[in-house]
């Protein structure tokens, strides 16, 4: 299949996203959400990345402005109908994307592929509330998508070797360097990465070291770009506790538990840059 249309649904962080990651390659994008507020927040976001591209010299003046034109922000659902690839790129609550994929199901050709940009809800489980679980796959790009040039490929128990030929190929075209996962609870990178953020919460929690120096420790100690804390509150403390309580749920483990100060600052609505503060103050 020749994917040249990729729908989008979400205009947030990932959509918005995935959405110029898409039209820079050259696919035309129509990139849907709730509400006009929410699409023109996606836009404004694309065209301010495009811009600050511009102005290191990574794209041209030209490129930027073909990049804008090939997005279509819309609330309409039915625009969806002219992608051969549509991304799902909703909140990480497993009933909502349930919903969304239903609604979208039912208008898209027979052929049309779905994927899902879920960072640890079962791609199996997901694919079974669709009516074509074969041309189901789970794609999950990572934050900043324009940057991170990793993408996982998500195979479900019932997704066809076609699907996850097309898929993978897309993620070339876009540049991407593409790892294909078998089905299970956050895949390969969160399964790692969260846990460790987790850790690193019980570490604040029981005052071993300051969050500066647990972030410096990993940093010099790890060669991480980036400390557990800082990056928590990059992702989002809540996306963090909703991905290790999915682990907890799904693997019976104690191992998974959720660090109760992490538990604590999300039901204080400290989640971390999105908010203004989570372990530090922006």
């Amino acid at each position: 299949m020749s994917i040249t249309t990729v729908g989008i649904i979400g205009a947030g962080t990932m959509g918005n996203g995935i959405a110029q990651t898409c039209a820079v390659a050259g696919l035309h994008v129509v990139m849907v959400d709730i509400s006009d507020a929410a699409v023109a927040r996606g836009m404004g976001t694309i065209a301010n990345s495009l811009e600050r591209l511009l102005k290191k010299e990574k794209i041209s003046a030209a490129d930027r402005d073909a990049a804008l034109a090939r997005i279509h922000g819309s609330t309409n659902y039915d625009d969806l109908k002219a992608a051969q690839l549509v991304i799902e790129a909703a909140t990480e609550n497993h009933e909502l994307k349930v919903k969304i994929l239903k609604q979208v199901d039912a208008l898209l050709a027979p052929e049309v592929i779905i994927a899902s940009n879920t960072s640890s809800i079962s791609i199996t489980q997901l694919a079974a509330a669709t009516s074509r679980p074969d041309r189901f796959i789970g794609m999950h790009f990572f934050n900043p998508v324009p940057m991170m040039a990793l993408v996982e490929i998500i195979r479900g128990l019932q997704t066809s070797d076609a699907t996850h030929e097309a898929v993978q190929a897309m993620a070339l075209q876009l540049g991407k360097t593409p790892i294909t996962v078998k089905n299970s609870p956050g895949f390969v990178v969160n399964r790692i990465l969260v846990p460790m953020i987790n850790e690193a919460f019980f570490v604040l929690a029981e005052g071993l070291a300051t969050p500066e120096d647990i972030d410096a420790g990993m940093k010099l100690g790890c060669n991480h770009p980036i400390g557990p804390l800082a990056l928590a509150d990059m992702i989002g403390l809540d996306v963090c506790l909703a991905v290790m309580e999915v682990y907890l749920r799904e693997f019976g483990d104690s191992k998974y538990r959720p660090c109760p100060l992490l538990k604590e600052m999300v039901a204080a609505g400290r989640l971390g840059r999105k908010t203004g503060r989570g372990v530090y103050s922006y």
